[in-house]
């Protein structure tokens, strides 16, 4: 099986302009994360829509592909990129692995759990999920829960907590219950992937404000893989600050 791993990056932000490019100890951004993501794909491509993101990763010596401007979400971009990169490579891949830009920290078996979930030939998409610490917020709507199958695929996401516990104090739900935080990692089938890319927006996306909930309402099948590994996106620059104050590198 042939994997490929695409990492969308944008120049605009509205909380942080310019992000991909950010120094982190003397190389941008977005070559941190190509350097982890290559640390396990056999080939990776920087998808991007600004020529300062282009060079940059020329100048590294890169993969890169300029694509539209007029894309809406990641998912969009990276159909674009996974085209563009097998005609440019004469080469066709089964699974694409997308990456956020914004996660130059990411552990590569976290990559490696989520491509391992393709080994079930009843995956469609694959994405990681973990633990809620003790000391985490699990009301938190900008932590995304998510409910899963005994086989490991994906029931429902959603902003609100799942499963609600009945009969029970919520102060007390987390002692009881071992809920479970999407991480923002995706891989697909390739032939999957541009069919997203078709889809309307559904009643439970517009809900929600989660994607995902689109390829749910299709019927396409998310297999979940647990990770204990954290994950660092970086938002805003103070974001960087702080990460930078762990010395994760």
């Amino acid at each position: 099986m042939k994997f490929i791993g695409i990492i969308p990056a944008r120049y605009a932000s509205t909380r942080f302009p310019g992000k991909p490019l950010a120094d982190i100890k003397g190389k941008p951004m977005i070559q941190r994360v190509y350097e982890q993501a290559s640390k396990v794909l056999p080939v990776v491509y920087v998808a991007t829509d600004d020529e300062r993101i282009f060079n940059a990763v020329r100048a590294f010596r890169g993969n890169v592909v300029m694509t539209s401007t007029d894309h809406k979400s990641g998912t969009d971009r990276c159909a674009e990129a996974v085209r563009k990169a097998e005609a440019e490579r004469e080469e066709m891949y089964d699974v694409v692995v997308n990456i956020q830009g914004d996660e130059p920290f990411i552990v590569p078996d976290m990559l490696l759990k989520v491509m391992s979930c393709f080994n079930d030939g009843q995956t469609d998409i694959a994405t990681l999920v973990k633990p809620f610490g003790a000391d985490e917020d699990i009301f938190n709507p900008n932590s995304p829960k998510v409910v899963v199958s005994n086989s490991n695929f994906a029931l429902y996401f959603s902003r609100s907590v799942v499963p609600f516990l009945r009969g029970m104090d919520k102060k007390d739900w987390q002692k009881s219950h071992t809920f479970l935080k999407h991480i923002g990692l995706y891989a697909y089938r390739t032939k999957v992937l541009h069919q997203l890319t078709q889809l309307d927006q559904g009643v439970l996306e517009e809900a929600e404000s989660l994607e995902q909930l689109r390829w749910l309402e299709n019927g396409f099948r998310i297999k979940v893989e647990r990770t204990e590994h954290q994950n660092y996106g970086i938002d805003t620059p103070e974001d960087l600050e702080k990460v930078l104050q762990m010395d994760l590198l």
